[in-house]
């Protein structure tokens, strides 16, 4: 990388140039990269982990491409003011808000198999939705920009392949009139893959005959293979990413963060008793936290790994410093371990974890990438997510010992088996609880307590008195990453570095 002390001078695009820098409201080449203040790079990122995790969460919730399935993704991408549509006013901003956020999460998302995986699942689907809604004289010119080379086949010869056509494209329902006035495109067969394995198109001397309704099934197969090839890309760049300690904690954060409430203060200190956490246990309690409890109760103690995710978990509900000490203390010496080993070996972490000693730090509870995505128990641990991280037939097993019925097993089971985690805890959740929709996205165990009480006390709303930004959950590794005028501006600076390719236009 070399520096210059000379200034870049900046530039103002107006009208027409900003229509240029950001001609749909779609992205699929992201070719160039725009400089961006700051201080709002990490914003703009969660904001748009805020809209994947959307996302994922209708995808496996709804049809995709119906109604209530469009309207709802619509009204997050509203929400979160990202563009979503061709012929609105002042659309610029989102747009540029959308290039810049797909871009950070690169960097972020491209450090672990599982994560590139996640991000490219969740951009596809971004991008389905967004085609679906294109205007019909405005995919040629998408097409077009995009770099997508497909040929539109005349009339004289669609009129010649018009039986064939139709047979072998349901999207057409059998119309010819329909036909008539769809545009088809002579694609390479190795492009039409998809469509093929579902009978879905007309094959004939290597190429593929598909409509214009069906393209989109081409452009998420272009879409993938630039993505995959750009993240891996990226990734071998992280040796000089991961060289700067300032940096990678922020990019951890992105790829693990949670992006709901803060449940490190606490508002309801003191209101949950001892006596309750057994009884709690089975109705409240998410099953991550619930197989901690067993386990704690049966063998009187846990690792490291268990006692951190669930002491903070009771923390984040309520319980008291003095609490926590007196009930790991009362379990512990059931396992026969001596008072005094336990004073000087463990209260320390449990005061530690309050922010009464080291640091002072208020430890925040985990959130359900956290446990997901980190630190995987091993033989003998109990943390972890039983979703994520429990055989199958174990996981079965735990589902029937706590009373789901054999088709709500099997649902589960599906959503697992599709990675969808944490929707398949937000299925328990609806189960046990005996509701269609649970009306919340599940993002974090100490959540599934609140919602759960506040259902079972009769909708009376007990959740906390006051919503903030949730902050990182810190290791006193990385508590550097507090320092976010540095790591943002190394982290300006690593984009201009790992971006090949790629181009400032402007900052404004």
């Amino acid at each position: 990388m070399q520096f210059s002390g000379r200034k870049r001078k900046k530039m103002r695009l107006t009208g027409d140039q900003r229509n240029v820098c950001y001609p749909h409201s779609l992205q699929f080449t992201w070719s160039h990269l725009l400089k961006a203040y700051l201080d709002r790079v990490e914003s703009l990122a969660i904001d748009r982990v805020k809209l994947l995790k959307a996302v994922e969460n209708l995808g496996v919730s709804y049809v995709k491409g119906t109604e209530p399935y469009q309207s709802k993704l619509e009204n997050e991408i509203r929400k979160l003011k990202f563009s979503f549509r061709e012929n609105l006013e002042n659309e610029y901003e989102p747009r540029r808000k959308d290039h810049i956020s797909h871009f950070i999460l690169r960097l972020a998302y491209c450090q672990s198999e599982d994560l590139r995986r996640w991000f490219i699942q969740q951009e596809m689907d971004l991008l389905r939705f967004r085609f679906s809604i294109l205007p019909k004289d405005k995919i040629q010119n998408f097409l077009k920009d995009s770099h997508l080379h497909f040929e539109a086949i005349s009339d004289e010869e669609k009129s010649v392949r018009e039986p064939e056509i139709l047979a072998s494209s349901p999207s057409l329902s059998g119309s010819k009139m329909e036909l008539e006035l769809e545009s088809v495109y002579k694609i390479p067969f190795a492009d039409a893959l998809d469509l093929f394995r579902g009978r879905k198109v007309y094959l004939e001397g290597g190429f593929a005959y598909v409509p214009l309704k069906d393209i989109v099934a081409i452009v998420l197969n272009e879409f993938r293979a630039k993505l995959s090839k750009a993240l891996a890309l990226t990734a071998r760049s992280l040796p000089a990413v991961q060289s700067d300690e300032r940096l990678q904690p922020l990019l951890n954060h992105l790829s693990h963060s949670y992006t709901g409430q803060d449940y490190s203060t606490q508002k309801n200190a003191g209101k949950i008793s001892l006596d309750q956490i057994d009884s709690l246990s089975t109705k409240s309690f998410p099953p991550c936290m619930r197989q901690l409890h067993k386990a704690l109760r049966e063998n009187h103690h846990l690792r490291h790994g268990g006692r951190m995710q669930y002491g903070l978990f009771l923390k984040g509900i309520g319980l008291t410093l003095e609490q926590a000490l007196q009930f790991w203390k009362q379990e512990f010496i059931r396992g026969k371990m001596d008072p005094d080993k336990f004073d000087k070996g463990y209260s320390y972490n449990i005061r530690h974890s309050f922010g009464k000693e080291g640091k002072r730090t208020d430890y925040t509870p985990f959130s359900c990438m956290k446990i997901i995505l980190t630190n995987p128990p091993s033989h003998g641990d109990y943390h972890g997510c039983p979703f994520r991280h429990s055989d199958p037939e174990l996981l079965k097993q735990k589902l029937q010992s706590y009373k789901i019925s054999p088709g709500g097993i099997q649902q589960i089971l599906d959503l697992v088996k599709g990675t969808h985690y944490q929707v398949a805890c937000q299925k328990y959740f609806e189960m046990i609880h005996n509701v269609d929709d649970c009306g919340f996205s599940l993002s974090h165990p100490n959540q599934f307590f609140f919602e759960s009480q506040r259902i079972l006390s009769g909708n009376k709303d007990i959740r906390k008195e006051s919503i903030q930004p949730e902050t990182p959950q810190p290791k006193p590794s990385v508590q550097k990453a507090k320092d976010a005028s540095s790591a943002l501006a190394c982290l300006n600076s690593s984009l201009e570095m790992d971006m090949e390719g790629l181009e400032d236009y402007f900052s404004e």
